[in-house]
């Protein structure tokens, strides 16, 4: 019953993978008695078993539904030493997907921040060059009564939206709120220190992130946002190349 000179490789994996009776289970268990180095490899194999299926089990992996069905039949069915190297290799990609995915929605993408055609603006930068837009429709209408006082504790008190503290110089034409898929959103229409018309827009996008001030010329605007938190904020022109990153910058530091 405990004879060990015939222990193979295969029966070690059939150990990990409890495929054995008590009798085998016995066997191996006294052969890897008198060989640590082999336990030793045994062990971790039954440690990294373990792992995926707390892993599993936990829906830690949440990057890929089809990297997690990959790990389940893995799981279920290993058989021999390259099996195991392949599942090593299916929980490294899984923990390193999930570690992207957390990161990402924790902290935001801090990488690469230059935008080119190839990678849309986010969404609430659409929504602010339609609120712009609307504004500009409202300030032709003599029968659109305009909003003009910028009363920050007033907007934060109604929607919760911190907006940043105008510079000296710059007017404020009207202010307007506008429905979002995550509340309200806030845009106000100002006059710059040298005649400039913009818009600020604040919003909450849906997601957390600190993401620095990014230019970007559109086809019949200009836009220049950024985000702290759960707020998302973009300055708009109608006038593309006007150059709005500088006064996004004044407008963000304000809220520091």
């Amino acid at each position: 019953m405990t004879d060990t000179a015939t222990i193979l490789d295969a029966d070690l994996d059939a150990y990990v993978d409890n495929q054995l009776d008590a009798d085998g289970r016995l066997r191996v268990e006294t052969y890897l008695a008198r060989h640590p180095d082999v336990a030793a490899r045994v062990m971790a194999d039954l440690g990294m078993r373990t792992t995926l299926r707390l892993a599993v089990a936990a829906d830690v992996v949440t990057g890929r539904p089809e990297t997690r069905e990959a790990a389940r039949h893995l799981s279920a069915g290993l058989a021999g030493l390259r099996m195991w190297m392949a599942i090593r290799r299916v929980a490294a990609v899984a923990l390193l997907v999930s570690a992207g995915w957390v990161a990402h929605s924790s902290f935001g993408p801090l990488a690469m921040r230059e935008v080119n055609a190839s990678v849309p603006p986010p969404a609430f930068v659409e929504q602010a060059v339609r609120a712009h837009q609307t504004a500009l429709v409202r300030k032709g209408m003599p029968s659109q009564t305009q909003a003009k006082t910028y009363d920050r504790e007033d907007i934060r008190a109604a929607t919760a939206i911190v907006m940043p503290e105008l510079p000296v110089g710059w007017t404020v034409g009207d202010v307007q709120i506008f429905p979002s898929g995550y509340g309200p959103s806030v845009e106000v229409s100002i006059g710059t220190a040298d005649g400039t018309r913009i818009s600020l827009f604040a919003v909450r996008p849906g997601h957390f992130a600190v993401e620095p001030v990014t230019d970007l010329n559109l086809k019949d605007a200009e836009a220049a946002w950024w985000q702290i938190g759960d707020v998302a904020y973009a300055v708009v022109s109608s006038t593309p190349e006007t150059g709005l990153a500088d006064e996004a910058e004044l407008l963000k530091n304000s809220l520091y």
